[in-house]
């Protein structure tokens, strides 16, 4: 098991471009399985989630051929549905949560689906009912293997319907949409998530010949096709990352240029990092993050303490909730960060705690920072990454920090950030990679 070394301190100084979108990749991905023609995506990250599906794919039978260093062309001409009956597939998808989002294109298109309860990040508990229920409502008949694990998913004769989702899951929304653009007849699906990475979707597969109207808006409407045609697609930069660097510039007082940054599509990203009282400028489509000694946190307008909390979009996501709570342990004053949609992703501020941060956890989906205005520096420790945006979170803390840290189990980092240790070297940060 890897981990990371990391010396604290230094200051970052450059450009960064962002990679591609992560949430995107793993729904573009999979939808390449709705046409036997071939699909080109441009900006894949270089990611181990998006590597381990493109993987799983080729296993199951779709051409792929790597074009660039983040280009690949899929040709899904010939599936292996036999593949779907063997453990190693079993094994593979269990292993990738990403992987529940090929059911929507095996059903749309094949008429049957089979998966294993998907794994993933170890931030709380992540229901698959949204995808089933609609699923479900599109006519398609589930079969659970309890002792295995295995949904067993007959999908041969589906038809369009209404419904109306319990929750605007974006995996879920996805999910359905994949199934229902081949779904005889009109689809109607309200409280439909609409991020950026759902508009992106339904935009690729109106392309392709579907036909999807409402793209954007939390009631999406969709005429069932026969069939879908190749096209090109690039997925936007990774919103996770432009927030993660935003956060890291001003912990270590760096100066930095975010490459192409797609400002219109970040929504309330930027301001909200604002309010921690960390200066922006746009320049074009790159955000320049100056150098800040001291960043103060705003209060609400009579003065209250300032709550930032999680919201399905166009609030403020809850994969940025990390970065602000580690950015906020040496901004001037006070903010409560509520995660209000998974009961474990605070679990790592025992580890700020230890640094030095001020940090109380109220309940698992709320803690109180105390900025410490940069008068106490956190202190490097020994840490281990619980999940992906935990670990980035983890990592900022580090490269402030005073002295060395080493952060275990950086797989989890790995699965959403490519290279990361290389791409921060090259602006100055101290990150060794030890076995």
């Amino acid at each position: 098991m890897a981990s990371f070394r990391v010396t604290g301190g230094t200051r970052l100084k450059g450009e960064i471009t962002p990679q591609g979108a992560k949430n995107e990749a793993l729904q573009i991905l999979c939808a390449v399985l709705l046409t036997p023609e071939k699909i080109t995506i441009n900006k894949v990250p270089n990611i181990r989630d998006a590597n381990k599906l493109i993987e799983l794919l080729s296993d199951m039978g779709v051409k792929v051929e790597k074009l660039g260093p983040e280009s690949y062309s899929f040709q899904a001409d010939n599936v292996n549905l036999d593949y779907l009956e063997t453990e190693d597939f079993l094994a593979k998808a269990s292993a990738l949560r990403g992987s529940v989002m090929i059911l929507g294109p095996l059903l749309g298109r094949f008429g049957r689906g089979k998966l294993s309860k998907p794994g993933g990040d170890k931030i709380g508990r992540r229901r698959m009912d949204t995808h089933f229920f609609g699923f479900q409502k599109l006519g398609a008949e589930f079969h659970y293997d309890a002792k295995n694990e295995i949904f067993h998913i007959d999908g041969k004769n589906l038809k369009g319907t209404y419904m109306l989702l319990d929750e605007a899951s974006v995996t879920g929304t996805a999910n359905i949409v994949m199934a229902a653009v081949f779904a005889e007849g009109k689809t109607t699906i309200y409280n439909a998530a609409c991020e950026p990475y759902l508009q992106q979707l339904c935009d690729m597969l109106n392309r392709m010949g579907a036909k999807i109207t409402g793209v954007g808006s939390n009631l999406l409407t969709i005429e069932g096709v026969k069939e879908l045609g190749g096209t090109d697609h690039t997925m936007l930069p990774d919103m996770i990352e432009i927030g993660s660097f935003i956060g890291m510039a001003a912990m270590t007082q760096s100066e930095i240029t975010i490459k192409d940054c797609q400002i219109h599509r970040l929504g309330i990203i930027p301001e909200t990092f604002k309010r921690m009282g960390i200066h922006l400028e746009f320049r074009g489509d790159d955000i320049f993050v100056p150098a800040q000694k001291h960043y103060e946190i705003e209060t609400f307008i009579d003065g209250s303490i300032l709550t930032v909390a999680d919201q399905i979009w166009p609030g403020f996501t809850p994969d940025l909730l990390s970065i602000i709570l580690v950015t906020a342990t040496q901004a001037k004053g006070t903010v409560l960060v509520h995660q209000k949609m998974f009961e474990s992703r605070l679990f790592f501020v025992d580890k700020l705690i230890d640094m030095g941060a001020q940090i109380i956890l109220c309940d698992p989906h709320r803690a109180t920072v105390i900025g410490l205005d940069r008068k106490y520096p956190l202190r490097g420790i020994r840490m281990t990454s619980p999940d992906i945006r935990a670990g980035v979170a983890l990592l900022i803390a580090a490269m402030s920090a005073n002295g060395v840290s080493v952060i275990d189990n950086i797989e989890q980092i790995d699965r959403g950030y490519q290279n990361i240790d290389e791409r921060l070297n090259a602006l100055g940060a101290k990150i060794e990679r030890i076995a």
